[in-house]
């Protein structure tokens, strides 16, 4: 943000004495931007401050609610929308940025959360699909799930923390040992997270993390992805670079048995009732190989049973329980497939949506499909598949997963 004044500019120096390189403090010659999310924070949110135009190191002070940890900004608790204003300072450059704080949802109050891998967590209203404010988690997440009470799970793709957002009251816990999250969910049972980790020690993972903070990781294969619990105490494991799905015991955190899979299996999702596991190939037309198909695996042969024709670039799937059918989003033709569960042919029309499509979920009988270059979130009903009115609704940016609470 360009300073408006020389006055402005004359604050920054005073605020920055002392912190920032000495010739910022006296000499100020040009600006640089501050990098943080554009929309409103919801209070107790821990923001990552970047910066951009600027070369070398830079230094921050705020004017306002809240406090500073190095780069991070913590915002306060709130009852009513505030600002904040962080001031960066940099050789011969400042930069300025103001930051709308609003009070947390209430804790009854129903939300669809969308992990936005550049905001932090993005809460909608079900309803109206407007925008309530920004969590960031001072980390890029990755996926995004509820518990039964409503409270927030967010694993930090790029960092070693789990976060988690309680509702009554709001409060934030990040939980250490949680690495290089992909996706996330919680067990209806027990109230354990489950978190997949790209690499742990040179190996894709399971994390656990109980409600009482407990983590325990067990090493699931090459790179692992998608995730999928049943009712039976097992949890299923995609291992993108080895072609196999782990099946882990989710009381003793052990492998009890490896599935041969498809070729980079990255979704993965699961109909308990008929024990079987619907596995995506994420590759494209372009590459090498008999890839790029959804295939299904009865849990109890641990066989193929059925394969998809190719597709162009298939990523994630939901299976929609009620009709049977299988929702594969394709980010090669920014499509969802709809799919016979038992044949895996086509069951209607590919669903046109917005660009690149990621993970789908389904909630209340309508399927989310968080788009990741299209910064929205298309929402579809289940019964019509039909777009619902109001959908694609813009969202934080890069959008990787979405998870409805009510």
């Amino acid at each position: 943000m360009r300073p408006r004044s020389a006055a402005a500019a004359a604050l920054a120096a005073v605020l920055l004495a002392g912190a920032a390189p000495r010739e910022t403090a006296t000499h100020t010659s040009g600006t640089f931007k501050l990098t943080v999310p554009s929309g409103p924070l919801i209070s107790g949110s821990r923001v990552a401050v970047g910066a951009s135009g600027v070369a070398g190191p830079f230094s921050l002070a705020l004017v306002g609610a809240g406090r500073l940890e190095g780069h991070d900004f913590l915002a306060p608790r709130v009852d009513a929308a505030t600002n904040a204003t962080l001031i960066g300072a940099a050789r011969n450059a400042v930069a300025y940025s103001t930051l709308h704080i609003v009070p947390p949802p209430a804790p009854a109050r129903a939300l669809i959360a969308v992990a936005s891998y550049d905001n932090g967590i993005a809460l909608h209203d079900p309803k109206t699909f407007a925008l309530l404010g920004y969590a960031p988690i001072g980390g890029a997440p990755g996926d995004v799930a509820f518990d039964a009470r409503g409270g927030i799970y967010a694993p930090a793709t790029d960092g070693a923390v789990l976060t988690r957002i309680a509702r009554k009251p709001w409060s934030l816990e990040r939980v250490g040992g949680v690495p290089l999250g992909n996706e996330v969910a919680v067990d209806a049972r027990t109230g354990d997270a489950f978190v997949t980790n790209r690499d742990v020690n040179g190996s894709g993972a399971l994390t656990r993390i109980t409600p009482s903070g407990g983590v325990t990781v067990v090493k699931t294969g090459d790179t692992a992805e998608g995730l999928a619990l049943d009712g039976r105490g097992r949890a299923y494991v995609g291992n993108v670079n080895d072609n196999s799905v782990a099946v882990v015991d989710t009381k003793t955190m052990r492998v009890v048995r490896h599935l041969k899979s498809v070729a980079r299996t990255f979704g993965i999702t699961l109909d308990d009732e008929r024990r079987r596991l619907f596995v995506v190939s994420n590759m494209s037309e372009s590459m090498p190989g008999d890839g790029g198909r959804v295939a299904a695996i009865d849990l109890r042969s641990g066989r193929i049973i059925a394969q998809s024709v190719r597709f162009a670039f298939p990523l994630g799937v939901a299976y929609d329980a009620a009709r049977a059918r299988v929702l594969v989003t394709d980010e090669g033709s920014d499509s969802v497939q709809v799919l016979d569960s038992k044949t895996l042919r086509a069951a209607h029309a590919p669903l046109r949506t917005c660009r690149t499509p990621w993970r789908p979920r389904i909630a209340d009988d309508r399927l989310y499909v968080p788009c990741a270059r299209a910064n929205a979130v298309d929402v579809f009903d289940l019964r019509t598949l039909r777009r619902v009115r109001g959908a694609p609704f813009t969202t934080g940016s890069f959008p990787l997963g979405v998870a409805v609470w009510r």
